[in-house]
């Protein structure tokens, strides 16, 4: 029995479940779920990650975290952290640009948090020795400062979400429909918490474990330093939308459709996840968008010393240059925001 015969027969027997619940087990359902059983990234696969258009994204990131070490008075050791870490290409690049830094790479210890153990294989095939994996970041010494790299994390993260209706707002849930089917509803029961006022038909989300997760990251950094860098697709403003969507070979479908088989994704939340981390006692940078952030820590530059030195491949590496900061491609869709210790000015974040 597949994933969705599986999640009809529990929504048979315990009624309907929240958005959270049913992309939760869409994503990482010991069985069938996608990360779990056959996460499919790059161009033969289901999407593709900054990391896998370019080297210029890793090199820089790499670059990146020296200068923020630097700038944090070079403490040795460090605790270099990828969450969602996807199939090493980031932290293989990242770490190709940091060896230009000797002192940065002999005082790095790094860790990969990662659920998937499919992935996991992947990661171990592409860094070899040397790297340290965990499931949780409080599986990661904390002992330390730490910076911390999340590109394409908080879009996995899944949020509740909820309708206004003419009369209230109410929870959509995943049910069945007269056939059976997996389908899109709405709870009956009152909600708990006051949301704001909007027109009938707005979709509010609300993400607890992305909001969770700043927290995390701002207690952390607050109490041993560091810096926490966050990449993804999201909104820089509070708002209204239904941002769940789900990919399979490129190509958008109803989340609904085949669950387990895609991979099932939602904006990042970032106003939620830095205001989380302000109260436990960081600071928060400006929110930037992708393109912006890349420009300014150089990859024009970059760009042209790969074209100097392979100038037959100009082309390809002019197509990865817009792919990566077009604001019509991932330069304006994609957001860039930072965590950090009081006091730090993260490279890229300069007013």
């Amino acid at each position: 029995m597949g994933l969705r015969d599986r999640l009809i027969a529990q929504v048979r027997e315990s009624g309907p479940m929240s958005v959270a619940q049913f992309m939760t087990a869409c994503l990482h359902d010991p069985q069938d779920g996608y990360y779990a059983t056959r996460p499919a990234l790059g161009a033969d696969g289901d999407f593709i990650t900054a990391p896998l258009v370019s080297q210029m994204f890793g090199e820089l990131i790499g670059l990146w975290a020296v200068e923020t070490w630097a700038r944090l008075g070079r403490p040795s050791p460090v605790r270099l952290v990828e969450m969602g870490p996807g199939d090493g290409t980031l932290m293989d690049d990242m770490l190709r640009a940091a060896r230009l830094a000797p002192a940065f790479v002999a005082a790095a210890d790094v860790w990969l948090v990662e659920t998937s153990e499919p992935l996991k294989a992947r990661q171990r095939q592409a860094l070899g020795d040397g790297v340290s994996w965990a499931t949780s970041l409080t599986e990661v010494p904390d002992d330390a400062p730490m910076i911390l790299i999340a590109n394409e994390l908080l879009d996995c993260l899944p949020p509740r979400q909820f309708v206004r209706t003419e009369t209230r707002w109410a929870e959509r849930m995943v049910g069945l429909d007269g056939a059976g089917n997996l389908a899109f509803g709405l709870s009956a029961a009152a909600l708990g918490q006051v949301l704001p006022d909007a027109p009938p038909g707005s979709v509010l989300e609300h993400s607890p474990v992305q909001e969770a997760l700043g927290s995390e990251l701002g207690a952390r950094i607050a109490a041993d330093g560091g810096a926490a860098l966050l990449i993804d697709y999201g909104r820089d403003a509070a708002g209204f939308g239904d941002t769940l969507q789900a990919l399979r070979h490129h190509v958008k479908e109803s989340p609904l459709a085949s669950p387990g088989e895609a991979d099932v994704t939602v904006h990042g939340d970032f106003p939620v996840v830095l205001a989380a981390a302000a109260r436990e006692g960081a600071a928060t940078a400006a929110i930037l968008t992708q393109g912006e952030f890349l420009v300014r820590l150089g990859i024009g530059a970059r760009a042209e010393a790969l074209t100097a030195a392979r100038p037959d491949r100009s082309e390809v590496i002019e197509r990865q240059l817009e792919r990566l900061v077009s604001p019509d491609q991932m330069g304006e869709l994609f957001k860039v925001v930072c965590i950090h210790t009081p006091g730090l000015v993260p490279p890229g974040f300069e007013t």
